[in-house]
C-alpha cells in the first residue's frame, strides 16, 4: 500500500494533469479479484448441484425398482415367508428329526417322527419309504419291541427286497423270538448279497443253523419212542469212561474164564451181556437185581440208569442217578460216575448250571479223575465254550496220557476253534490242526474215531484222496460206524 501510495504520489506529481480518480483505481484492482472469486463460486455451486442430482436419480431408480421386485411373477409369497416344501422334502425333514432323536436316545420321539415321514411320503417313493420303515424298526429294537421290529422290517423288505440292513435286523429279531427258520432264511440271503465276504454274517448263519438243528433234534427226540441206540453209539459212550466202576467190573469179568462166572445173579448176567455187547435185556436184569435188594443193587441201579439215559428215558435215568447219589457209604468212583452222568443229563435238558454244578462237585470229590474233565470238555464243545473245553481236555490228557478219547476230543476242539477264527476269510485249515489229528492216529492207530475225524479234517482242507483213505481205514476198523460211512459218501 505504501508503494502504491508512493507511485500514486509520483504520478500525481509528475503527471498531475493525467491522474486517475480513486474509483478507477479500485475498479482496476478489484475487478480481476472479483472475477476469480466469482468463477470459483460458480464451479463449486455447479458440483454441488450435480452431486445432488445424482443422489436424486439413484433414489428415484431404487424406488422404481422396489415395486417391480414386489410385483415380479417369480415370487407370489410375502417377503419373509419360507418356501413351501414338497411332500417328499417334508418326509425327509421328519426322518432327519427322527435321526437326531434316535442319536440322543429319545426313541419314542424318533418313532413319532419316522411315523410322520411314512404318512407324508408319496407311495411311489418306495426307496425312501423302505428307509423310514427300517429306521422305525431300529428304534423299536432299542425299546425291545421285537414284534414291531419284525413288522416294520417286513414292510421295508416288501418295498425293497434286497435291503440288507432290514434283512439283518429281521434275522436278529426272529432269532430272539424263536423263529429260527425265518432267521436262517434272512441271514442266508444277507450272506449271498454280501458274496459270503462278511465274517460276522457267516458267524450268525452258523449260530442260527446250529440252533435250528438243535431245536429240530429236540423236537424229534421228544417224539422218539424209547429205543436202544446202535451198538457203535453205545460202545463209543461206554469207552469214553476210564474209571466207570461198573464197566470196569464187566471187563474184569470178561477176562475171567472167557466171560463166564460161577455167579448167576441178575446183575452178573447183566455184566456178561455188557461185555459181550448184547445190550438188549440189560435193563430188565438190573431191575430184577434191584427188586431183590441185593448187595449189588446200587451198582445195578447205576447200570440201569446208564441205559435209561442212552435210550432217552430221561425221567427214569434221573431217578436212578438220584437214588445212587443218596446211597450211604457210597464208593468215591461210584459217586463221581453218577454225578458225571446226571450232569450230562441236565446239560442235555438245557439245565446247564445244574449240570456244571454236578461236574464241579465231582472234581472236588476226585480231582484226579480223568472222566470228569473229559466229559465236561465234551459238553463245553457242545455249548460252544471252546476255550473251556480245551482246558478241560488238556487236564484230562495230563491225568492220563494214554486215554485216546481225550486226545481226539482235544484235536476236535482245536479244529473248531481254528474254523471259527477263519470263517469268512477263505483261508485253508491250519497245518497244526491236521498235524494234531495225525498225531492221534499215530498214537492210536486202531482207534476208529481218530481216523474218522482226521479224514473229515483232510476233507475240509481239500485233501480228498487222503481223506478217502482215512475214511476207508476207519470203516475197516469199525464197520458199523455210521458217521464215517455218511461222511465218506
Amino acid at each position: 500500500m505504501a508503494a502504491a501510495r508512493q507511485v500514486g504520489m509520483e504520478v500525481s506529481a509528475e503527471n498531475s494533469n493525467d491522474a486517475w480518480p480513486k474509483w478507477k483505481i479500485g475498479l482496476a484492482v478489484g475487478a480481476p479479484i472479483a472475477v476469480v472469486l466469482g468463477g470459483l463460486w460458480y464451479v463449486r455451486r455447479r458440483r454441488r448441484n450435480q452431486t445432488k442430482k445424482n443422489k436424486d436419480e439413484n433414489k428415484s431408480r431404487t424406488e422404481t425398482q422396489k415395486p417391480k421386485a414386489a410385483n415380479s411373477p417369480s415370487r407370489n409369497v410375502p417377503e419373509n415367508s419360507e418356501k413351501e416344501l414338497s411332500p417328499s422334502e417334508q418326509a425327509q425333514a421328519e426322518k432327519n428329526k427322527g435321526n437326531k432323536y434316535f442319536k440322543g436316545g429319545k426313541y419314542d420321539q424318533a418313532i413319532s417322527c419316522y411315523t410322520n415321514a411314512i404318512q407324508i411320503c408319496p407311495e411311489g417313493d418306495k426307496e425312501s419309504l423302505s428307509t423310514f420303515y427300517h429306521n422305525r424298526a431300529a428304534a423299536y429294537e432299542k425299546l425291545k419291541n421285537t414284534k414291531m421290529v419284525i413288522e416294520d422290517c417286513n414292510e421295508a423288505l416288501r418295498l425293497n427286497p434286497k435291503y440288507q440292513k432290514a434283512l439283518t435286523r429281521r434275522a436278529t429279531a426272529c432269532e430272539q423270538s424263536g423263529d429260527l427258520t425265518q432267521a436262517l432264511e434272512d441271514v442266508t440271503a444277507v450272506c449271498i448279497l454280501e458274496g459270503f465276504q462278511n465274517p460276522q454274517s457267516l458267524v450268525t448263519a452258523d449260530r442260527v443253523l446250529k440252533s435250528l438243528g438243535q431245536a429240530k433234534a429236540k423236537e424229534e427226540f421228544k417224539k422218539r419212542k424209547p429205543t436202544m441206540p446202535s451198538k457203535h453209539f453205545i460202545r463209543t459212550y461206554l469207552n469214553s469212561f476210564l474209571n466207570d466202576p461198573v464197566i470196569n467190573e464187566s471187563k474184569a469179568l470178561m477176562s475171567q474164564q472167557n466171560g463166564h462166572s460161577d455167579e448167576t445173579g441178575a446183575y452178573q448176567q447183566a455184566l456178561q451181556k455188557l461185555g459181550a455187547e448184547e445190550f438188549e435185556g440189560i435193563i430188565d436184569l438190573c431191575t430184577k437185581e434191584i427188586s431183590e435188594n441185593t448187595q449189588k443193587a446200587t451198582e445195578a441201579r447205576l447200570l440201569r440208569g446208564t441205559f435209561y439215559f442212552l435210550c432217552n428215558q430221561q425221567k427214569e435215568a434221573l431217578e436212578d442217578f438220584n437214588q445212587v447219589l443218596a446211597a450211604e457209604l457210597l464208593d468215591k468212583r461210584m459217586k463221581v460216575n453218577a454225578l458225571i452222568k446226571r450232569g450230562s443229563l441236565s446239560i442235555q435238558q438245557e439245565k446247564n448250571t445244574a449240570g456244571l454244578d454236578d461236574f464241579a462237585t465231582a472234581i472236588r470229590i476226585d480231582p484226579d479223575n480223568v472222566d470228569v474233565y473229559h466229559h465236561r470238555g465234551h459238553h463245553n464243545i457242545q455249548m460252544d465254550r471252546i476255550e473251556d473245553a480245551i482246558r478241560d481236555l488238556e487236564n484230562a490228557i495230563s491225568k492220563c496220557t494214554t486215554f485216546a478219547p481225550s486226545h481226539v476230543q482235544k484235536s476236535f476242539a482245536d479244529h473248531k476253534k481254528a474254523a471259527s477264527q477263519l470263517m469268512g476269510m477263505n483261508l485253508p485249515l491250519p497245518q497244526s490242526v491236521l498235524q494234531s489229528y495225525k498225531n492221534c492216529v499215530d498214537m492210536f492207530p486202531d482207534y476208529g474215531d481218530a481216523r474218522a475225524l482226521y479224514a473229515q479234517a483232510l476233507g475240509d482242507a481239500g485233501k480228498f484222496e487222503e481223506a478217502d483213505r482215512e475214511f476207508s481205514k476207519a470203516i475197516e476198523l469199525e464197520p458199523d460206524n455210521a458217521t464215517a460211512l455218511v461222511h465218506r459218501g
